[in-house]
């Protein structure tokens, strides 16, 4: 991309290919913003990345996570968090998907009470998505987003829509598009600036807020740079202060011990905490990545239901309902399955059966991934739930220690497990690839959260020598020999990804099940790998 004067105004520059919405997203005052930010604030978020890594060094060397003794008095303490907003008072359906058109058009029509816009985990970071993903949403908070597609298909807002909520990208990841100083700039930082520079005053004006959703915080230090944050990006764009309200994904092992610590540091522009299940599952086996005692069984057999996630499930409703903070419920993977009643009606039973557990716990609501299933989970919630929200469901019942929040669960390892694992990875990573960060597979709705569960379980059965249930043992040369031939069935099977993306996407899994270090994201690598492509 040309550096034009926008660009040459700031300390920022920018490297990508041109794309549609560049020049009404990119503006002056806009990037101005933006290096404002990332100037304040990076040297920040480097040290606290930095603190991660020594962490994980002390977990590795024997270090059981547990509750912090330095913030034993704001677990003691009797405070709650600021006053919720009117249209996220009700919150039992939540939809999520990436910031596509069609997607953002169908996800706020959906009959879902709020609409999760995300720039994360269902979402390939290629600039194309990530500037076009702003002027959608953009389009859409203005109703200006109707429009028809190459196949005739009209898509126009309904006049009730879903609640906006946007995602930005987590703490460790880059926007390598754009560089201060030489640097490539925080995804997180970028995202939100970004968002709320654009559509901060246009959603107070129009009764709602700029809300955001807030991905894979590791401890109350996080939290407290999100903080102080939204406090100056609320001063400088001279918004009513507070106005600017979050939702925190507890999707790390580490971020369960602290959840009231979480809720403290936010506490004026919280409303609630968030189950995010899969990234949970994966930041479990990253914690445990060395520990043999903790090694996982496949991942179907790992459930809500016990163990470690029903803990952090039930710790994670009392904890909110005692500040006065929703606690959200997560994703059921499965989707809708066309042309096979049978195959439906099961997958279908697995929703209901997740969303009944989820109300009947006390969660004030839930995640779906498709239209589809909004009146599975309004009428399982509405049922439990005649209430806006379940908030006076304290339940005093629920007693987590340390030990219970990191207890595996046991079961079993087969080798079509071990193969399952390698296909969702290559097909996922092949996606994300061609630009697609949310992809149906075997009838299950993929994104990085889950691709890493099965990336991560390859790498540390390996590493621990985890035994099949027929007693051999998963080695290196198992899993290079499996990962060859799952690629060859899919080259083979008339599969839509080429074979390009396929081989891509195979280097990248065998680089990262077979390494001798575990690498903490799947989507570092594979984001260079991205970037080459795009730059040609």
């Amino acid at each position: 991309m040309t550096q034009d004067s926008a660009v040459q105004a700031t300390r920022l520059r920018i490297a990508a290919p041109p794309v549609a919405d560049a020049a009404r997203i990119l503006t002056p005052a806009a990037l101005a913003f933006v290096e404002d930010v990332c100037t304040r604030f990076q040297p920040e978020r480097k040290r606290l990345l930095a603190a991660r890594m020594a962490r994980q060094e002390r977990i590795n060397a024997g270090d059981l996570p547990t509750f912090l003794p330095e913030t034993a008095a704001i677990r003691a303490g009797d405070w709650k968090v600021a006053p919720i907003p009117s249209d996220l008072w009700d919150r039992r359906v939540e939809i999520t998907g990436p910031v596509e058109r069609k997607m953002i058009v169908n996800a706020l029509n959906s009959g879902a009470k709020t609409f999760m816009a995300d720039f994360e985990d269902s979402n390939a970071p290629t600039w194309e998505n990530q500037i076009g993903g702003q002027g959608n949403l953009f389009d859409a908070i203005r109703r200006q987003i109707d429009f028809v597609s190459p196949e005739g298909k009209a898509y126009r807002l309904n006049p009730q829509l879903a609640t906006l909520i946007v995602r930005p990208r987590g703490w460790h990841l880059d926007e390598a598009h754009v560089t201060l100083d030489d640097e490539p700039i925080s995804g997180s930082l970028f995202d939100f600036a970004l968002f709320l520079f654009h559509n901060g005053r246009e959603l107070i004006e129009r009764g709602s807020g700029p809300y955001f959703y807030l991905p894979k915080l590791e401890s109350h230090l996080e939290a407290r740079l999100w903080n102080l944050v939204i406090d100056h990006c609320e001063a400088r764009l001279d918004l009513p202060r507070g106005s600017v309200k979050v939702t925190v994904l507890i999707e790390t092992l580490l971020g369960a011990f602290e959840m009231d610590e979480i809720l403290y540091e936010l506490r004026e522009h919280i409303v609630g905490l968030n189950c995010g299940r899969w990234d949970y599952i994966f930041s479990y086996i990253r914690t445990f990545q060395r520990d043999s005692s903790r090694v996982l069984p496949e991942r179907a057999q790992v459930t809500m239901a016990k163990g470690f996630l029903k803990a952090y499930s039930q710790l994670l409703i009392k904890t909110c309902h005692r500040r006065g903070a929703f606690a959200m419920g997560g994703m059921a993977a499965q989707i809708p399955i066309k042309n096979d009643p049978e195959a439906n009606d099961a997958a279908m039973a697995k929703v209901r059966a997740d969303k009944e557990r989820e109300a009947g716990d006390g969660h004030d609501g839930t995640w779906v991934a498709h239209p589809g299933l909004v009146p599975i989970a309004r009428e399982i919630f509405d049922r439990h739930m005649p209430d806006a929200n379940q908030l006076g469901n304290l339940r005093q019942d629920v007693v987590v220690t340390a030990e219970d929040l990191i207890r595996p669960q046991e079961g079993t390892i087969s080798e079509a497990g071990v193969r399952l694992n390698m296909n969702i990875g290559l097909q996922y990573i092949g996606s994300w690839f061609s630009g697609n960060g949310c992809v149906p597979i075997h009838n299950l709705m993929e994104d990085a959260a889950t691709a890493e569960i099965s990336r991560a379980q390859l790498w540390q059965w390996v590493r621990t020598g985890a035994q099949l249930d027929d007693g051999r043992i998963i080695d290196s040369a198992k899993v290079e020999q499996w990962l060859n031939e799952e690629v060859l069935k899919l080259k083979s099977g008339n599969h839509p990804l080429s074979a390009t993306d396929l081989d891509a996407a195979a280097d990248i899994l065998k680089q990262l099940a077979l390494a001798e270090q575990f690498e903490r994201f799947l989507t570092l690598p594979a984001y260079g790998l991205l970037l080459q492509r795009e730059r040609g």
